[in-house]
């Protein structure tokens, strides 16, 4: 049973994100959760709830129509739920990027504990 409720939590989490609903989706995290991502740097850094809404926030006003498609889920073990997306938005300036992520989402207790996230953040010179 809880790995099905760990896939809710993350289907849930993927609907807040799609909706732009912030708030939402960060009370799905717990109150400070562990992160690694590249645009935080190479280190677990951690995150409160109003740091991600933050960052979401700020990231949305960029990209009006910030998305994530869901390519695949792999349930890992009672505790992990590792998912392959697809990141796009298009800019004011009418720029546009499609990112391929794979993250890992930690899930204890019915809330994200750890969010992993690996892609390519190099950018073009």
């Amino acid at each position: 049973m809880e790995n099905a409720d760990n896939e809710k939590i993350i289907q849930t989490y993927f609907d807040y994100f799609n909706q732009h609903e912030w708030e939402k989706m960060a009370t799905l995290y717990s109150d400070t959760a562990d992160f690694k991502d590249p645009s935080l740097g190479t280190e677990i850094v951690k995150q409160t709830r109003q740091q991600i809404i933050d960052k979401y926030s700020q990231l949305n006003q960029v990209f009006l129509d910030l998305r994530d498609e869901v390519v695949e889920v792999y349930i890992s073990g009672d505790q992990h739920i590792i998912v392959e997306f697809i990141s796009t938005g298009t800019a004011a300036d009418g720029s546009a990027f499609a990112l391929p992520i794979c993250t890992i989402f930690t899930i204890e207790h019915g809330s994200i504990t750890k969010d992993f996230s690996y892609y390519d953040n190099f950018e073009e010179e």
